[in-house]
């Protein structure tokens, strides 16, 4: 079946701004512009940017335009936070190393892994966060590569892979899970800790226009991070 033209105009916008062709703040063609390159109707146009929108992906401003989102970064239990940024705001430097790296399907019998591959592979990322030079935090990550194409070829030799999804992947909702672990023996060896040990499990869920992107899953050093939300009454 051929695909409809309006659908053919988002898969390729949506592609690249993943691709980071398009970065957060450009300003995409008006409707006017599209409808010539394109020789389509406003309603073919209105039905892309809209669909574009409701993904996360680009903000429309009356009188001025459509534009490619501003991924949010948030320092709140509440919201994403973005390790290298908060462990700078504490004055110190933030490093991540990569200890595992694969690309592959999910695991037969997990229905989450399953659910976040969505028919398509999986890139696993391991590695540890630091703050001068002390590890922080151990990461497991899983990345659904049919949402994010562009993940794939990432470089995470110098930007660890959460801020690389920050900066390249607006999101439109998260599903926080916070709890108190004992360290494996692996993840006791990684942080310099005896098997064990109490730490701070963060685990979180992202999607974008309820398509999964991402899980994660964070053990930190119980004396050495912490996570603070503000908030008020609902309906207040």
């Amino acid at each position: 079946m051929k695909q409809p033209l309006h659908e053919k105009i988002r898969a390729d916008f949506e592609a690249r701004i993943l691709a980071g062709t398009l970065a957060p703040g450009d300003r995409l063609p008006t409707e006017q512009e599209l409808m010539q390159a394109h020789g389509c109707s406003r309603m073919t146009v209105n039905k892309a940017l809209s669909a574009l929108q409701s993904a996360g992906l680009v903000e429309r401003r009356k009188k001025a335009g459509s534009f490619v989102a501003r991924p949010r970064v948030h320092s709140m239990v509440l919201d994403i936070p973005d390790l290298a940024v908060q462990i700078g705001e504490r004055g110190q430097r933030h490093s991540y190393r990569l200890t595992r790296r694969q690309v592959r399907g999910p695991i037969a019998g997990r229905d989450e892994e399953a659910a976040l591959a969505n028919g398509a592979q999986l890139l696993e990322l391991d590695g540890i966060h630091c703050a001068n030079d002390r590890p922080l935090a151990v990461e497991h990550r899983l990345i659904a590569t049919r949402a994010v194409p562009a993940i794939v070829d990432g470089d995470f030799d110098s930007i660890s892979p959460g801020t690389w999804l920050l900066q390249h992947v607006p999101w439109t909702e998260a599903e926080n899970r916070i709890s108190a672990v004992g360290a494996t023996r692996e993840e006791a060896a990684q942080l310099g800790i005896a098997p064990g040990a109490p730490c701070l499990c963060v685990e979180r869920h992202t999607w974008r226009g309820g398509d999964p992107i991402t899980y994660v899953r964070q053990v930190f050093l119980a004396d050495a991070y912490d996570m603070v939300a503000r908030f008020g009454p609902a309906g207040g």
